[in-house]
């Protein structure tokens, strides 16, 4: 199918809202439950879906207030770097505040002039070295592993919700572009989908052809890859 004439002329993605009411609601609602953390910010940063490997850009921020920061954050090397390569660990825990100020990478100078003095780091690992990343910030030192833990734990339980918001706010695909490329991840043709959807194969195969497009891909394989990157499979 060729695709990459169309491709070239699309315009990218529209950036992210992240005033959404849903996904405001939803951070705040978390934020309220993180109070006895004295968690008072959180961001969550996302892959490039168009980018180098290692860009990340801000998908969420709550409260409004913090969204120069979340940005330093996001175009910093710090937890972004090659995770996998590097060994960095699903979940961390870090004291901003104890960071060498003639030292300091300039997000953590931006959080600690916010108040700010911990940070807790969940990634949600996405195909080819690529993760979402939620980060909850306090302004005081969090006691011990404990309450390290019960963030992250926060965090692994407000995910789905969270995702799910987020597609809907940055996925420009169908249902059923999405339902193909799904059956497609799972290593069924166009045929076997067709079957498991009651349609045609040509049907099929012009759904994953606008999903192509609208990603900005030029084969199936890459396609299936950017729908992960932006959270919709």
């Amino acid at each position: 199918m060729a695709l990459s004439g169309q491709i070239e002329n699309l315009p990218p993605l529209p950036p992210v809202k992240s005033d959404s009411a849903e996904l405001m609601d939803l951070l705040s609602d978390w934020l309220r439950a993180l109070r006895e953390f004295s968690v008072e910010a959180v961001v969550i940063l996302g892959p490039d879906p168009f980018g180098r490997m290692d860009d990340r850009q801000v998908v969420a921020t709550s409260p409004s207030s913090v969204a120069d920061a979340a940005r330093t954050l996001a175009q910093s090397a710090d937890f972004g770097a090659r995770w996998r390569n590097a060994d960095a660990p699903l979940v961390a825990w870090q004291h901003i505040a104890k960071s060498d100020p003639q030292n300091a990478q300039a997000w953590r100078t931006q959080w600690m002039a916010h108040g700010f003095q911990t940070v807790v780091r969940v990634a949600f690992p996405l195909p080819a070295e690529r993760a979402f990343e939620c980060f909850m910030f306090s302004p005081r030192a969090l006691h011990d592993r404990t309450e390290a833990s019960a963030l992250a734990w926060s965090a692994l339980n407000i995910w789905p919700s969270v995702r799910r918001a987020l597609v809907r706010l940055r996925s420009p695909l169908t249902p059923r572009e999405v339902e193909c490329l799904a059956l497609a991840f799972e290593g069924l043709t166009a045929r076997a989908t067709a079957s498991r959807l009651a349609c045609s194969e040509r049907t099929v195969n012009y759904h994953l052809g606008n999903a192509m497009a609208k990603l900005q891909a030029d084969n199936k394989m890459a396609a299936i890859q950017r729908a992960c990157w932006i959270g919709a499979l």
